[in-house]
């Protein structure tokens, strides 16, 4: 197994990890996950560097890599949501976008074709990492907010973007 799967394979590894210290709830459990949390975060783009830079690229990869973040930030998000922090809502458009593409992206495969990911999805998923980072800090209400709008706002952009630039993809199943 190479060096970028073997990344991708320990944010898999962290992702129960960080949910059993979140749960355990012992005094400084958000700090301790936030650093796992952050620890798996830099996984991802670590992984992704070196699977391009080493030409390290596997099927593995392509198929765990995407998964393993979406278990990551569904994993935070639903742990927000249980703490009454973030809105029901907001966890189902970054869901509802994620099951969306995912669709895209298979069709496409159905086909013969693979869609990349965009600029703007790669964006949306710091962006998302660091938002949700900093809300297991003791922050004021109106920057959690903020970081909603955020996390909202560039979902909803890159699966807008996604859709947009692979609408032909759509004519594939007729």
């Amino acid at each position: 197994m190479n060096t970028a799967n073997k990344l991708t394979l320990l944010r898999v590894i962290l992702i129960p990890i960080f949910l059993v210290v979140l749960y355990w709830g012992f005094p400084g459990c958000n700090y301790v996950a936030m650093a796992i949390f952050v620890a798996a975060s830099a996984t991802d783009f670590a992984d992704g560097y070196i699977a391009r830079k080493r030409g390290q690229v596997t099927d593995f990869g392509k198929f765990l890599d995407p998964l393993a973040d979406k278990v990551l930030v569904v994993a935070a998000m639903l742990w927000f949501l249980d703490q009454h922090i973030l809105p029901a809502w907001a966890v189902l458009i970054v869901i509802i976008r994620e099951f969306t593409i995912t669709a895209l992206r298979l069709i496409a495969a159905s086909g013969g074709r693979v869609i990349a990911a965009a600029n703007l999805a790669k964006l949306k998923t710091a962006t998302t990492m660091v938002c949700l980072t900093v809300m297991f800090l003791p922050i004021p209400a109106w920057l959690v907010t903020v970081f909603i709008a955020l996390i909202v706002v560039t979902t909803l952009l890159s699966g807008i973007e996604y859709m947009v630039k692979n609408r032909d993809v759509l004519k594939m199943t007729k």
